[in-house]
């Protein structure tokens, strides 16, 4: 039996020893062009839906605590007719959606939750109304009630993140050849609960955002006193008299080690602990939210309220509320 011949059967397989390799369609092999055209045969059902990126969902627990923080809509239509609005659980699951995997606001129109103008649009309307922020307070204060804020040993640092679209609040990112980006400088509790936030341009240095970090703390901080001192926890990179005149100034003692200083004392001391790696940690919490990891937000307020977002779900986390 000649080559030709042996190619006219009804399928011959591309690799024998692979059962679920592709076959070959005899009737589109061209002789000339060496060119062999496969038709793909699929095994498995294909799932309608990927439940890995679909099942981001706001929790009943958690939409208990946030609805009653939403603003009260009014209609503006004079008959009180019009459209009918889009129920706001809808569009805060479209939300969440965005800031847990990153994805494209136009991305929404290929879910089942929402217009990706509609959910934008109602997340633009809740951050000028300050929601996110008051989300934010909300899980520190409920933290501080079932668990306890420790404000003896706080921790500071900043992280640097792209900002390919650039905007307010970016700068030249020193760290990755001068690409626009953004710094968020973040200040949390002893137990890595997020209660101080401030961003400015990847090229500002940590030590200058100090002042606006701490000023910026969401729920009120108990006055320290020498049997309740409260020290912040700091990196060799606010080594300046300027930040701790600054620490000074709000009632705080600072402790500013490098990496092997801290190391060296833990072997020195027996039962000394680390401190400032909580805030690190705050700062991987973040990243995970994918919508923060990367800064596509030209307004910086937008950006700023997915960042509260997600210090707020962050904080309602650790204070048990949900899994």
């Amino acid at each position: 039996m000649g080559r030709a011949a042996h190619l006219d059967r009804a399928s011959v397989r591309a690799y024998p020893n692979n059962p679920r390799s592709a076959t070959l369609d005899h009737s589109r092999y061209d002789w000339g062009m060496k060119i062999i055209t496969c038709k793909t045969k699929r095994t498995r059902t294909r799932s309608p839906n990927n439940k890995t990126t679909t099942g981001y969902r706001i929790s009943d627990d958690l939409w208990a605590v946030l609805q009653p923080l939403l603003p009260v809509h009014l209609n503006p239509h004079p008959l009180g007719g019009g459209r009918p609005r889009i129920p706001d659980r809808q569009c805060a699951n479209a939300i969440f959606y965005v800031l847990r995997t990153g994805c494209q606001w136009q991305a929404l129109d290929e879910t089942e939750l929402c217009a990706h103008s509609t959910a934008h649009d109602r997340y633009q309307e809740w951050v000028q109304a300050g929601v996110f922020l008051q989300r934010w307070k909300a899980g520190v204060s409920r933290f501080d009630e079932l668990q306890g804020l420790d404000w003896a040993w706080l921790s500071m640092d900043g992280a640097i993140t792209k900002a390919p679209l650039g905007g307010d609040e970016t700068g030249p990112n020193p760290t990755d050849r001068g690409k626009s980006g953004v710094k968020r400088s973040l200040l949390t509790e002893g137990h890595g609960v997020a209660v101080g936030l401030a961003v400015q341009g990847a090229n500002r240095h940590d030590m200058k955002m100090v002042r606006q970090t701490i000023a910026s703390v969401v729920v009120e901080r108990p006055t320290p006193t020498p049997e309740h001192p409260q020290g912040v926890s700091m990196d060799k990179g606010y080594d300046y008299q300027e930040v701790r005149d600054i620490l000074t100034e709000f009632g705080f003692t600072a402790h500013i080690r490098s990496r092997g200083e801290e190391a060296q004392e833990l072997k020195r001391k027996a039962g000394a602990r680390a401190r400032r790696w909580v805030v690190e940690r705050s700062h991987s919490w973040m990243n995970r939210f994918r919508r923060i990891l990367i800064r596509w937000e030209k307004k910086p307020a937008n950006y700023i309220g997915f960042l509260h977002f997600a210090c707020a779900l962050i904080a309602f986390r650790a204070a048990g509320l949900f899994g």
